[in-house]
Order: C-alpha cells, then structure tokens, then sequence
C-alpha cells in the first residue's frame, strides 16, 4: 500500500485543503465557479474537521419558498455541501478519484423558518471507504447521513447521501 492510499490528517495537502474551506474568500472564488448556488444561497462553513462538517444556511428572502420556510433545494444543497467538504478533505493531496452522488433522500420534519445547521459526522467512515478504493482499485460506495437542527434546536430535516467512489486510472 503507497503512503498516499491511506488518510493522512498531517498531509500538507489535506492541511491546506481545510483551511482554504474554512477561507471565506477561496471558499467564494471556488464556488463562483462551480456552485453559485451556494454563494447565492449565503451558506457558510460552521466547523471542519476530517471527522465532521457543519454548514449554515440563513432564512432569508434568498432562500425562503412562497411557505416562509427555507426552499427545499436550499437545504438539499447545504446537506449534500458538508458531506462533500468531508469527502473533498478525505481525498485531499492523493492520486485522483471519481466521485459522485449516486443516491439522496431527504425528510423534512418541521419547516425550517431560522438559521439552520446540516451536520455530517460520518468522516471517519467516509475515509475508510475511500481508503479501501484506493487499496483495492474498486468502486465504492457509502450512505451518509446528514442532520439539518434550526437555531431553536429542532430538527427540521434529516437527509441520506450515497457517494460512489472509483480510482482513476
């Protein structure tokens, strides 16, 4: 097994891969590119880690629906954004990897009228499947799940994300 087919927390890459996340501005150029949803949307990195991500996304007219609540592709975004920072930081500094969300489910419970939260704390899991693709050389996939909790402590949606990941050759 090379060095670069197991997670290493300590990698310069995988260093400046989160903080370039956690940088409001890099975070901003990147997605003016790729998502501008998000920028659109105003979600903001809450917490980093290699083991958990946490995103905000605001109750405002940019995200509200015609029910005064946050528009349900709104928090699709945010919930599919903290698994992809994990899965991001996971292969962060390794040879490259396809990646894709093959799967997403999401309930929502109560309407979300405030600051809510998504929350991912299968990292670890989410690095060992990845690390297992690197070792083996064969697709892989993991079902993560993600919490989205208002800034009164309810939980308004609860959603499911299957990623497949498959070494490039």
């Amino acid at each position: 097994m090379s060095t670069k087919s197991s997670f290493n927390l300590q990698d310069p890459a995988v260093q400046k891969h989160m903080k370039d996340l956690k940088t409001r501005w890099k975070f901003v150029l990147f997605f003016l590119g790729k998502l501008p949803s998000l920028i659109w949307f105003g979600i903001r990195v809450k917490s980093l880690e290699h083991k958990a991500c946490s995103v905000n996304i605001p109750f405002t007219w940019r995200t509200q629906n015609p029910f005064r609540s946050i528009y349900f592709a709104a928090q699709a975004a945010a919930a599919e954004l903290c698994t992809g920072f994990l899965v991001t930081t996971a292969i962060a500094g390794r040879p490259k990897m396809s990646m894709l969300v093959t799967g997403f489910e999401i309930d929502f419970l109560k309407k979300a009228t405030s600051l809510t939260t998504f929350s991912c704390e299968e990292g670890l899991a989410i690095i060992e499947v990845i690390d297992k693709a690197y070792q083996t050389g064969e697709g892989q996939t993991i079902t993560v799940n993600v919490k989205g909790i208002q800034k009164s402590g309810e939980l308004v949606s609860r959603a499911r994300l299957t990623w497949s990941f498959k070494v490039k050759s």
